[in-house]
């Protein structure tokens, strides 16, 4: 039920808790004080007509003359009662309608007066001690003494007292717990200003962030946390909407080439040649479709993490030079020279980096000059192993190098190659393989040589 509470109303309610503890504690010891500072008081107060009936008794020369002084010092304090006899029970002073407990008239051996009695007459309570006193006027003979003070009017303050304390901690709680709404109320205001924040957040709003120096530290970092997530779903959102975009261009002119094509074949009756001639530029066209969504479905799923499907050891340099005899004739036609040195071993599927390579070849080769140069290097750097392919040509404007591996980008304003008819995705898949492998694939151009490089991870806990 608890856990239903808003976090406004348990700290309310944990505030009031605590008030209620210290006021309560507190009214406690103030009781507690009170009462033994009266106990206290009555001590001294009895123990100082002690002395007085203890030095009357010395004093005297006879009952009477004791009995005399006793009443003259004993009668006129108002709540003090006293109870004198001699061990042969014969009373020498009683206080009028002074009547102890039958137990404290019994022998009186060994009470020397330092112990605080509490006697109860009906409603009225008694502080009392009890001891032994000598006489001059009669040797061998003890009194037995009961003295007692009424303490009806320390009770009476105690009662008032605590009266004003229970109604004290009741307004101190109420007024705690009221103090405690408020400050949690306002202590919490940050959080419904970044929940007004978060609840502006929408498709067409994701600039809103969160208050980070508005905030107090204990939110702030909250807050910037939040913030973070923010930057991150206005990036992919961003993304998204520009894949989104440029999946409509790229699948837009196929398909209108295919209609118009269909369109006007259909317009008029032709020939055999002529129909198998448009069947057969439609089956380029349905082939670079086919192509474009198979590369898509590839993004898609190494998007969800998921696990290499034939993981194992080869080496880097055999399937690159393999590669390298597959793309030699087209080097030959521009005059490129195309090279590969060194070796490393790599930890995943073959099949795969075949293909992140045979992208950056394919590209390396499509944007170097004739009589240009293409490189393929493997490094073992112990903990990766790197593959850079490197060309030569025109050096790439930087602000286009982050946006390379992005999907259907191209550097040109005309969106197409007259060279090839791929769709923009090469180096996308590229850099997904080396991510679902643990790798990074990073491209840097400058000084007229553009490099792509590739990083493999040794350790097998770092694939998949």
């Amino acid at each position: 039920m608890f856990k239903s509470f808003s976090l406004t109303s348990r700290l309310t309610i944990f505030f009031t808790l605590v008030a209620a503890t210290v006021v309560l504690g507190l009214g406690w010891i103030l009781m507690t004080a009170a009462d033994r500072h009266f106990l206290d008081l009555d001590r001294v107060a009895l123990a100082d007509k002690r002395q007085l009936i203890e030095g009357i008794l010395s004093d005297a020369n006879s009952s009477d003359d004791a009995r005399l002084r006793l009443g003259e010092s004993l009668s006129h304090h108002h709540g003090l009662w006293a109870l004198i006899r001699s061990s042969s029970g014969e009373t020498l002073f009683q206080s009028e309608g002074f009547n102890p407990p039958e137990s404290s008239r019994q022998s009186m051996n060994g009470k020397d007066g330092r112990e605080l009695k509490t006697w109860k007459d009906n409603a009225t309570e008694f502080h009392a001690i009890e001891f032994q006193a000598k006489a001059k006027y009669i040797q061998d003979v003890d009194f037995d003494v009961s003295l007692a003070i009424d303490a009806e009017h320390h009770q009476e303050f105690l009662k008032e007292l605590e009266r004003s304390l229970a109604i004290y901690a009741v307004m101190a709680t109420l007024v705690s717990g009221f103090l405690g709404w408020v400050a949690a109320h306002q202590g919490l205001a940050p959080l419904r200003a970044m929940k007004t924040r978060a609840a502006g957040v929408s498709g067409q709003q994701l600039q809103e962030r969160m208050p980070v120096d508005a905030v107090p530290i204990e939110m702030a970092d909250l807050a910037r946390e939040l913030n973070q997530m923010l930057d991150r779903l206005q990036s992919d959102f961003q993304r998204l909407s520009e894949f989104s975009s440029d999946l409509a261009h790229e699948l837009r002119t196929p398909i209108s080439n295919l209609l118009t094509q269909t369109q006007v074949t259909l317009s008029t009756k032709r020939d055999v040649a002529t129909y198998r001639e448009i069947l057969a530029s439609n089956a380029e066209e349905l082939q670079r479709l086919g192509r474009m969504v198979s590369d898509m479905l590839f993004l898609a799923k190494t998007e969800r993490s998921v696990e290499l499907p034939n993981k194992e050891k080869f080496s880097a340099a055999h399937e690159i030079l393999s590669l390298c005899e597959f793309y030699e004739a087209v080097a030959e036609e521009k005059r490129i020279s195309l090279t590969t040195y060194g070796d490393g071993e790599i930890l995943g599927d073959r099949l795969m980096f075949r293909r992140a390579v045979s992208n950056l070849l394919s590209n390396a080769l499509r944007h170097t000059p004739e009589d240009g140069k293409v490189d393929v290097a493997v490094v073992d750097k112990g903990s990766v192993t790197e593959v850079r392919v490197e060309n030569t040509g025109s050096e790439i404007d930087p602000q286009v190098l982050p946006r390379l591996f992005d999907r259907f980008f191209r550097a040109d304003p005309a969106r197409s190659h007259p060279e090839s008819d791929g769709a923009g995705l090469g180096l996308s898949i590229t850099k997904a393989i080396a991510e679902i492998h643990g790798g990074t694939a990073t491209v840097t151009s400058n000084q007229g040589r553009t490099r792509f490089s590739l990083q493999f991870p040794h350790s097998i806990n770092e694939v998949g």
